[in-house]
């Protein structure tokens, strides 16, 4: 009578809490599950019952092995006694009844599923009209990847790009669209995630739409710093940036040269050259990004993105910088820098330093260069914790290159804008980070052998 009263009491409570259930169940999946829940639980008994069978005496009649499978699944004592080695089977074929009642459960009432095909030409086509209707932000263009899935606002005129990892909704960056718009595509964001149950971030968010992301329930973390060039101040002029000087004199009296490009305007020739400079810095190595680089260069659709090629004396591409357009601006935004490993030492510093007076020359006011990864915490620490955090990164440095990353960026003494991770709760951080770091392909995502 105790055990009930207390049954009764659980349920009235997550009866008057129902509202705060807002998963739900996906019908085509609920269909399927129904179908397949009696070959989960018939499965799931004779397994049992053959395990009851084996460790049975001889003298024990069918019957008997029946009362005992369906005794020891529901936790109770059955007409047989096992003993020794063989104890534990009661427990192992409860145990057993168990997982299969929550295998039932889950394929039952398991969530609504994000969509798990990327979207269709019609959809990346709107995504692209939107960027360069409203893409003034430097990461708005890399949402053109093909590994994001795209969530509109109700009307169409804003979206955002995310991808789920590990049950959390990750956004790239902020979204994009009218200012009037977004408000409208947060309030579908969190009614999208929330009746999937998943966790909500974002990578890379920036200052300006922070609020919104606050307002949304998110907290924010310092994530690192864009560095910004302004070009009409760069110069190679001056004490402090002789170092890079001395490369680009260098460079230059070994007969390499600098030119800008638009993409779309490379031959087939060209296209094979940038292609086996990539793969001799990668190494072997898949290509890396999220939310601040493009997933593929030889694409139609980034035919308007800009590239600086470095040639040697014999005309041959040997390394090359790939900016993407930023629309409203004149800004561009540095998405891979690529050379040949058997160049000489600061081609990239060349490029990098010559690539800024042709952006000069055509009209580009801003680039925005590499990202720098926690910089401040190693360079302007605020208080013990940060100080910390700053020397566990230095160690670090040797495996994600964050401090030489930083002071590559800063030989060009650019302008630092400082970029966040929005996430909900401390307790969802790990997941969060985890979650970033397997979309940026920082860490190796587990999964089974492809041929």
């Amino acid at each position: 009578m105790e055990e009930a009263a207390v049954s009764f009491a659980v349920a009235v409570v997550l009866w008057l809490g129902r509202g705060s259930f807002c998963v739900r169940p996906d019908p085509v999946s609920l269909r399927a599950a129904l179908s397949r829940v009696p070959l989960v639980v018939g499965s799931g008994l004779l397994l049992c019952g053959f395990a009851v069978w084996l460790a049975a005496p001889e003298s024990a009649s069918f019957g008997a092995v029946v009362r005992e499978t369906i005794a020891a699944v529901v936790w109770q004592p059955g007409p047989l006694d096992f003993h020794d080695e063989l104890g534990a089977v009661d427990e192992a074929v409860g145990l057993t009844g168990v997982l299969v009642l929550a295998a039932s459960l889950w394929m039952v009432f398991r969530p609504l599923a994000p969509p798990a095909a990327f979207p269709d030409l019609r959809l990346r086509r709107a995504a692209a009209g939107l960027v360069r209707r409203h893409g003034s932000d430097t990461l708005a263009y890399f949402k053109l990847r093909r590994d994001q899935h795209y969530l509109f606002s109700a009307d169409r005129r804003a979206f955002l790009g995310y991808r789920v990892e590990t049950g959390v909704l990750l956004v790239s960056g902020d979204p994009v669209g009218p200012d009037e718009a977004i408000p409208g595509l947060f309030r579908e964001l969190s009614l999208f995630a929330e009746t999937r149950g998943l966790r909500i971030a974002a990578l890379g968010a920036g200052e300006r739409f922070r609020p919104l992301w606050e307002q949304l329930g998110l907290r924010g973390m310092y994530l690192g710093d864009e560095a910004v060039v302004e070009t009409a101040q760069f110069s190679l002029e001056g004490r402090g940036i002789r170092k890079v000087r001395q490369s680009v004199t260098r460079l230059e009296k070994q007969g390499y040269t600098a030119r800008l490009q638009v993409l779309s305007e490379l031959s087939d020739a060209d296209f094979a050259e940038l292609e086996e400079v990539s793969r001799s810095w990668r190494k072997g190595r898949h290509e890396r990004g999220f939310a601040m680089s493009l997933d593929e260069l030889r694409r139609e659709d980034h035919g308007d993105s800009l590239v600086v090629l470095g040639g040697d004396a014999e005309n041959r591409i040997r390394g090359f910088l790939h900016f993407a357009p930023s629309y409203g601006r004149p800004a561009v935004s540095l998405s891979l820098m690529r050379r040949d490993r058997q160049t000489p030492n600061g081609l990239t510093e060349f490029l990098v330093a010559r690539g800024l007076e042709l952006l000069r020359d055509r009209g580009v006011e801003e680039v925005s260069l590499n990202f720098a990864a926690f910089a401040r915490f190693i360079h302007t620490p605020r208080g013990w914790a940060e100080r910390n955090a700053g020397r566990v990164l230095l160690v670090a440095d040797a495996f994600f290159q964050i401090e030489r990353l930083h002071r590559f960026n800063a030989k060009f003494f650019p302008r630092w804008e400082p970029r966040y991770l929005m996430y909900e709760r401390a307790l969802c951080l790990p997941r969060v980070g985890l979650a970033a770091m397997w979309a940026e392909g920082q860490l190796p995502k587990p999964g089974l052998p492809r041929r």
